[in-house]
């Protein structure tokens, strides 16, 4: 009998798809043989690139929020020949739920949706009156429907890079190597409700680098977050904003040879989590028991104000409390150890 084959259709986010990892790691240890692929948007792919228990990522080249009927159609085409036993359809969407259905997997997991009935054939019910972690939202898929979750302790998420890479990265960034440093992710893709002041960022960055001469600092991000790492290094000249300037993979590199991370509730903040990295991180309008940084390494400041979590993308109150009053002190009282942590070093 030959080994199943397993398609997982990723989420689209890439902190969603880091907390995805762990399902990755159940169907693993319930079929050893499996070959496991995913489907993911390219943004996205370098997560699952970093994950151990993929066999290979099939990128989706699919726009956000469109149908393209045809588009989905050819990829179907393309997955139909490899023989997948099983889909595991993550996101919600019914657009999610399409190219699995159109390439014939015979079972396709995932939860109800929007209008999914048939396009999904194992199907999930999520209860909204007992919510749970977005980790355990994913795991529950790798067992049979039910409508109480047992309690269960979940593994981590787990990346891995190739920090041989890294000389090379560096030195085409003007990094050196041979002096530590600390990555900051200032930005949220959420919205601003969602970001640490500025200031603060580069009030932490001056301290650092105060405290550990030579001590390299630098700002990681989409392009979106370029200019917020712009107002950081006006304040604090020499940190060095790579926002936008590096791909992904180079973001995973660059937090893997991190001695310490500094981040806000985004996607690159779980990326530290899951590649083991001591990190703190800075909530506000969302809520860490939600989607914590699954890491003994991470640690959280959350102030929980009365009107936090408001899961808003901009402060619905004009005043953005929830971040603005967590002051520099707070955060160098938990990022300070840190530095001074010899096996908070790379490995």
């Amino acid at each position: 009998m030959n080994p199943p084959r397993l398609l997982v259709v990723s989420p689209n986010w890439i902190g969603d798809a880091v907390m995805a990892q762990p399902l990755l790691q159940l169907l693993r240890r319930q079929m050893p043989q499996a070959r496991i692929d995913v489907l993911a948007p390219p943004w996205v792919a370098p997560v699952w690139r970093a994950a151990e228990e993929v066999a290979e990522v099939v990128e989706a080249h699919l726009g956000h929020g469109r149908l393209q009927w045809r588009e989905r159609r050819a990829l179907a085409r393309r997955l139909r020949g490899r023989g997948y036993d099983a889909a595991y359809v993550l996101p919600n969407s019914l657009k999610s739920a399409l190219v699995p259905f159109l390439a014939g997997i015979p079972r396709r997991i995932g939860y109800r949706g929007e209008w999914r009935y048939g396009l999904v054939n194992v199907v999930h019910h999520d209860d909204p009156k007992a919510p749970r972690p977005m980790a355990e939202f994913y795991t529950a898929l790798a067992d049979a429907p039910v409508r109480r979750l047992p309690a269960q302790r979940l593994p981590e998420p787990r990346l891995k890079v190739d920090l041989a890479k890294l000389p090379a990265l560096c030195a085409a960034h003007g990094i050196a190597v041979d002096r530590p440093w600390v990555a900051f992710a200032p930005g949220a893709e959420f919205g601003p409700a969602k970001r640490w002041p500025p200031e603060h960022f580069a009030a932490l960055a001056q301290r650092a680098q105060r405290e550990r001469p030579g001590l390299q600092v630098l700002l990681l991000g989409s392009p979106k977050d370029r200019a917020t790492a712009d107002e950081i290094v006006a304040l604090a000249p020499q940190a060095l904003n790579l926002a936008g300037a590096t791909t992904l993979d180079d973001a995973l590199l660059f937090i893997a040879g991190a001695q310490a991370v500094a981040s806000n509730d985004s996607g690159l903040m779980h990326v530290a989590a899951a590649l083991g990295r001591p990190l703190v991180a800075f909530y506000g309008p969302t809520d860490p028991r939600h989607t914590p940084p699954a890491s003994p390494r991470a640690q959280v400041l959350w102030l929980h104000l009365p009107c936090a979590p408001c899961q808003q993308r901009v402060c619905p109150l004009g005043h953005h409390d929830c971040l603005r009053t967590l002051g520099v002190d707070m955060a160098w009282e938990r990022f300070w150890p840190l530095l001074q942590d010899p096996a908070a070093r790379a490995a």
